[in-house]
């Protein structure tokens, strides 16, 4: 995702390939209805549902938005979901000057002169993890769903432009009170940012122990 979550994104790949066949999509709208409708034709041994800001992008009305079925796959196959909030931080837009101007006073990056990354707010994270928390109550298969407290992306960690407790609060708190919880279904915070070596090592192992149907190798 525009490098905000690349970095967790290839570690995990580096730690599943020796036993999987790993694809990447990206989270472009487009790229999460592809992985769903892989998983609904039967393709798929489970999801590592990394980079969510699909969610954002559409509750909030940026340009790469996820449908209203988004984690549907999920919900139908009861495959394996290992979910987090990457990039959750972020509305994505075009050019500048393409950017609503109702959003003229938020917080910015020009990522490049294509594209606009708008810093998401706690009210908007609240409504964010409602949302997804209400879809995630509807899966019934082995469900982690990993929450990064050092940040959500590249750009949310200290020092960095995105970096805001209190919205990542929000988020993860309207997820921990919408989730109901089971033995199948868990919510796990993890002290790192995403990108960090030790959130990769947990949702590796989160993936692995959820028991997806492994590929067999020569």
């Amino acid at each position: 995702m525009f490098g905000v979550t690349t970095a967790a994104v290839q570690g995990i790949v580096r730690r599943l390939e020796p036993d999987f066949d790993c694809l990447v999509f990206h989270a472009t709208g487009t790229g999460g209805r592809s992985m769903e409708s892989l998983a609904d034709s039967g393709m798929l041994a489970g999801f590592v549902d990394l980079t969510t800001t699909e969610v954002a992008d559409m509750l909030v009305g940026g340009v790469f938005p996820a449908d209203r079925d988004r984690f549907g796959a999920a919900i139908r196959t009861r495959l394996p979901w290992i979910g987090s909030v990457g990039a959750m931080d972020m509305v994505n837009f075009g050019p500048r000057d393409t950017v609503p101007d109702k959003f003229g006073t938020r917080r910015f990056v020009i990522h490049n002169p294509n594209i606009t990354l708008m810093r998401t707010t706690p009210q908007e994270n609240h409504a964010i993890g409602e949302w997804m928390g209400a879809r995630i109550n509807q899966m019934e298969g082995p469900v982690r769903l990993l929450l990064p407290e050092g940040g959500v992306s590249a750009l949310d960690a200290p020092g960095k432009p995105f970096h805001d407790p209190e919205a990542n609060t929000a988020l993860f708190e309207a997820l921990e009170q919408t989730v109901r919880q089971t033995a199948q279904r868990r919510i796990e915070r993890v002290k790192a940012n995403i990108n960090d070596d030790a959130f990769i090592a947990a949702t590796t192992a989160a993936f692995l122990s959820a028991g997806p149907r492994r590929e067999r190798r020569a």
